[in-house]
């Protein structure tokens, strides 16, 4: 029933995954080898042996720096992603997504279920199979709309899978196997956080392949790119503030942050197309305002740079994406500095009425005010206009030339034909400019011209995932209402309780739905002979399963019975022998998907005194509960005080 998932399609994509697949095999096949030698470096005392050992780790060093190498062409082959547009755009960098071993939970689901919720687990077989395939489909997700709604839905299920198989003290013992989504460096946890955290990671990459995909040449496509863009960095912020001490390095917090500013910086980018595209007039103030939207582009990628260069991240991010984005922080600079020069050079001086106007947006143009006469004079005068243009058209030319150096160093961008199009055209645009303003009797000599302020007219949003906009059912709702029949609730084993109706019924009052709660027992009634205890709750009637069952429905079951009297199945919850049941059920749920922002996820450390930083923890939820919520088709309600005496 999983749309748009076919994991034989050998797409580029697919391809591209196998090959991903390969390397990485060979990469753990030398990291198990180099762990192997280094303990025999640390054990043995001989230095024949020693030197052996030594010759071999650097042998499969080498041999490992290759394999990432080309794990990294592999990473930064982005035409796979791009539209077939013929229109120029400059690449963008989309991720890849992490890969996943399979995962079989059969036994170890039907074990719990057997132990903990004391049921048939053959009867849950359909349950569990179900749940293995969405997880299986949710490995190849189709880059679309359908793709994303597929780890929505996984990533939702994943709520209820927690609150039902994974009690706060214990795991359920399986391992959560995900690769590195750069290096391809598998890495393994029980925390359920673990496959959490892969997934929304998953999500975010998604969304930068659609956004990478889209065709830049037309509005509607730059509007679509810029959605995606935002959605991706999104994800990776909501994973980043959500999830802590993942065990792989694409998760931890350095890369996250890398990953969100340069979602911003594509996003940014993707403003400024749109305004070249929009802009109809070209006159001065138009001309302005693309000069500081493209020191604006410039400003973002100087920092995802910066962010790139950091220790931790340096050695992660493949060389291609450092050299991408330094090489448009510099083209984004030479751009401001050209339609600076375009703005003076090709646009008449001012009227005694736009003089005004034009003066302010100079005013608040440059960084630092450009030497020379006052802006009125400035503005109103050929001559000097032509000076000033000129200046920024020598900066412009010299950046245009430095990002042609730095795009030439790596050899993976050299190969990526557009870039080096869009960087030459850029380049010969300026030139061909320059030479049209410089004349032969220029003597001045051309002043250093200031930085154009960066300023955006659209700002990136950082758009969080919207979880509840895919609705799903509780796979193992059968087992009853999570408020009871959760991983955290302990019960004693369910007891059978035949009940005959007194002169003054059975002696108890009931109350809430589903589970229904037996709230008082009557000294000396029916009940309390019988052994009910206030506390316990009703799940079945005469052998029919009560557990979802509403008030009256249970109310109608046990007034039909005649004289034979009434079978009655019920549980008493460990530790709730005074129950506060309304406390109980206000903590049933979370609005929404029971996912909320306070939510730190891994907030427990003390849980397990995080001894490594690759713990993933358990979260816990600290959110205030509503009381009544209603959670795709399963609904709870909060305990009234409708008790009445049966």
């Amino acid at each position: 029933s999983q749309q748009g998932c076919d994991p034989f399609a050998q797409t580029q994509r697919s391809k591209l995954q196998h090959r991903r697949a390969r390397i990485n095999q060979q990469i753990n096949k030398e990291m198990r080898m180099r762990a192997g030698a280094e303990n025999l470096f640390r054990a043995t005392s001989n230095h024949k042996v020693k030197e052996t050992v030594a010759l071999e780790l650097s042998y499969v060093n080498s041999n490992l720096q290759l394999l990432k190498e080309e794990l990294e062409e592999l990473n930064s082959s982005m035409d796979v992603y791009q539209n077939d547009s013929e229109s120029i755009s400059v690449p963008m960098i989309p991720l890849g997504l992490k890969e996943t071993k399979e995962l079989d939970l059969l036994v170890p689901l039907k074990d719990f279920i057997s132990e903990h919720y004391g049921e048939e687990s053959v009867l849950f077989e359909k349950e569990i199979k179900e749940f293995m395939e969405l997880r299986q489909a949710m490995r190849t997700p189709s880059r679309n709309e359908a793709g994303l709604e597929l780890l929505m839905e996984y990533y939702n299920q994943l709520y209820f899978l927690d609150s039902r198989f994974f009690p706060p003290t214990k795991t359920l013992g399986v391992f959560f196997h995900w690769y590195d989504s750069l290096t391809g460096v598998p890495s393994h946890q029980r925390a359920l956080a673990f496959e959490k955290g892969s997934v929304l990671f998953n999500l975010g990459a998604l969304h930068t392949q659609i956004g990478a995909r889209q065709d830049r040449a037309s509005l509607p496509g730059l509007n679509q790119a810029i959605d995606a863009f935002q959605k991706a960095a999104g994800a990776f912020n909501y994973l980043k503030e959500n999830f802590s001490n993942a065990p792989s390095l694409d998760m931890s917090a350095a890369s996250l942050t890398m990953l969100v500013r340069l979602m911003v910086a594509q996003v940014q980018e993707c403003v400024f197309e749109k305004m070249t595209l929009l802009r109809a007039q070209n006159d001065f103030l138009s001309r302005l305002q693309l000069a500081q939207e493209a020191a604006r582009v410039e400003d973002v990628y100087s920092l995802v740079h910066q962010t790139m260069s950091q220790p931790h991240v340096k050695d992660y991010v493949p060389f291609s994406w450092t050299t991408m984005v330094h090489v448009k922080s510099e083209h984004f600079k030479a751009l401001s500095h050209y339609f600076a020069a375009i703005a003076l050079c090709d646009c008449p001086a001012p009227s005694d009425a736009e003089l005004l106007e034009q003066e302010k947006a100079f005013l608040q143009f440059h960084v630092t005010m450009p030497e020379g006469p006052s802006l009125s004079v400035l503005l109103q005068d050929p001559e000097e206009r032509r000076k000033l243009g000129k200046a920024h058209l020598k900066k412009a030319i010299m950046k245009h030339e430095e990002a042609m150096r730095i795009h030439g160093l790596c050899k993976i961008l050299r190969k990526m034909d557009i870039l080096q199009e869009v960087l030459s055209f850029a380049h010969k645009r300026s030139l061909s400019k320059y030479s049209e303003i410089d004349h032969e009797e220029d003597f001045f000599e051309t002043g250093e011209a200031p930085d154009i302020h960066p300023k955006t007219h659209q700002k990136p949003e950082i758009k969080s995932p919207n979880f509840s906009q895919v609705k799903v059912t509780d796979l193992f709702h059968r087992l009853g209402p999570l408020s009871v029949f959760s991983a955290k609730n302990k019960w004693y084993p369910a007891r059978r309780v035949h009940l005959m109706r007194g002169e003054n019924g059975f002696g108890f009052t009931l109350r809430g739905d589903s589970p229904v709660l037996i709230a008082g027992v009557i000294p000396g009634g029916c009940a309390a002979e019988a052994g009910l205890k206030e506390g316990d709750y009703i799940i079945s009637v005469n052998g029919k399963d009560c557990k979802w069952s509403k008030h009256a429905e249970v109310v109608q079951l046990l007034k039909s019975t005649g004289k034979e009297g009434v079978d009655i199945g019920v549980i008493t919850l460990q530790g709730s022998e005074c129950p506060k049941a309304v406390d109980r059920k206000a903590a049933v749920m979370s609005s929404g998907s029971g996912m909320l922002k306070s939510d730190k996820e891994n907030s427990r450390k003390s849980l397990m005194n995080s001894k490594s930083a690759s713990t993933l923890l358990v979260w816990s939820k600290k959110s205030k509960r509503s009381k009544k919520s209603t959670y795709s088709g399963v609904p709870f309600t909060a305990v009234g005080d409708n008790e009445a005496m049966y």
